[in-house]
């Protein structure tokens, strides 16, 4: 099999590197590939979505797996769906939803590979319900760094050290699923606006149990008594009798909207901190203070910005940084001064948004945890930004917190060790599984996984 040489970033391009790029089309390539990828290791790379440097490899092979995008078995009766790891959210929405099943986490884009959501174990606006995307794999196969393919189960080390773990114990090569059903493509919508941090805290506290999706846009350039303030926006599949008498016709229609692609480079500083504050002074007030049952295709409500090919492209060349951490329920306070601390730097992020996180699952790098998570977007030009970032990450850590590794780009190892408890059996499992270091990536190498 015949390999590229290319030079690859995350999501938020920055900092790229170069890796020989192997495109299996079969199980037996993706092991003819592990086993001779060489001293540098092998990473597995689904659509490029993860943020940061985590399906990147210097000097290494990175698996792009999308050739391997097989649904090979869906029971409708039950919801339950076996496919290949590289089948995206997208295509199982197009098989799925017309059949009244649809994906029962989804993040903020649906071009994501189903290995890329395992590895990341992906969360949604639904976790305070659904918790995260591992919670509903009922098994996966593995390729591990003997060559051999192992079958992987809930309540196993390996199952919890995969889910999360960042494509480093392995290859994901096919999985088994289960949807949520549904009886329309559409969405019943709630809208309303909160005038601070404490009124939207408030607001998601007394009131999330009513609704299986929940998020809020957060304005972070605002301060004094506007502090955090923000619009929530919380729905439910809508039921066939609440669609209109067109829509009724073909109820389950998977219709995701397009625009125009954006510029391949848009203008350095477009998004500053006056065009940035402008925007979100629009958005909050032309939001409304309060709307009920507004009916939104599922495109709208989950991925708007899907609808806008190469949307990464808007803060120029530079790329930017997202960062996204959540602390614990009682350590709102915390909060409140990562906020302050935002706001008062006049950081210029128009995609900021908190949710409330359930319980978290099993995996030992899996992300959630009950809590409140904030991520935003943060371009790499900003004056201060590295010092900004290292001080978040102290108070992250001081309250018990931790940040997303799928959106990392930047976080120090001796940070993260004090955020996630379970590394060192991590470390440990890996070592024993892959003591040459077949799987490596730039974020492993980076933060010593």
């Amino acid at each position: 099999m015949s390999a590229d040489t290319v030079s690859m970033t995350g999501w938020g391009r920055t900092a790229p590197t170069t890796a020989l790029l192997f495109r299996p089309r079969t199980y037996e390539e993706a092991v003819t590939v592990v086993r001779g990828c060489g001293p540098r290791g092998s990473i597995a790379r689904g659509l490029g979505r993860a943020y940061g440097d985590a399906a990147q490899n210097a000097g290494g092979s990175v698996l792009d797996m999308t050739a391997l995008n097989r649904i090979h078995a869906i029971d409708r009766a039950t919801g339950t769906v076996v496919c290949d790891a590289g089948v995206s959210l997208h295509r199982l929405m197009e098989v799925l939803l017309p059949l009244g099943w649809f994906v029962p986490v989804t993040p903020g884009t649906r071009q994501v590979t189903v290995g890329g959501a395992i590895g990341a174990d992906i969360h949604g606006k639904n976790h305070h319900v659904s918790g995260s995307f591992s919670r509903h794999v009922t098994e996966l196969r593995l390729l591990t760094a003997d060559g051999e393919l192992r079958t992987v189960r809930p309540g196993s080390d390996l199952f919890d050290a995969t889910t999360g773990g960042m494509g480093l114990t392995g290859v994901i090569l096919s999985a088994t699923l289960r949807f949520h059903r549904v009886a329309t493509s559409w969405m019943s919508v709630d809208t309303e606006r909160a005038t601070d941090l404490d009124d939207l805290m408030a607001r998601l506290t007394t009131a999330d149990h009513r609704y299986r999706y929940s998020v809020a846009w957060i304005d972070l350039l605002a301060r004094g008594r506007a502090t955090g303030r923000s619009v929530l926006t919380r729905g439910e599949h809508a039921p066939p009798d609440a669609l209109p008498a067109h829509a009724r016709r073909t109820p389950l229609a998977f219709r995701p909207g397009r625009l125009p692609a954006a510029p391949r480079f848009l203008p350095e500083g477009l998004l500053g901190r006056t065009s940035v504050a402008l925007f979100n002074e629009f958005w909050y007030r032309r939001s409304p203070a309060s709307r009920t049952g507004e009916l939104q295709r599922m495109s709208a409500f989950f991925h708007p910005l899907d609808g806008v090919p190469h949307w990464n492209r808007v803060y120029g060349r530079g790329g930017f940084v997202q960062y996204q951490f959540v602390v614990g329920y009682g350590q709102e306070e915390a909060l409140h001064r990562i906020v302050r601390r935002i706001s008062g730097h006049r950081c210029p992020s128009f995609l900021a948004v908190l949710k409330r996180f359930g319980a978290g699952d099993p995996g030992w790098l899996s992300f959630p945890m009950p809590g409140w998570t904030l991520a935003l977007d943060l371009p790499t030009g900003l004056p201060g930004l590295a010092a900004l970032l290292d001080g978040l990450d102290e108070e992250v850590a001081a309250a018990g917190g931790r940040v997303y590794l799928a959106k990392d780009a930047r976080l120090r190892p001796e940070t993260l060790a004090a955020m996630y408890p379970r590394l060192p059996a991590f470390r440990a499992l890996r070592a024993e599984l892959d003591p040459n270091g077949a799987f490596r990536s730039d974020l492993s190498r980076r933060l010593s996984l």
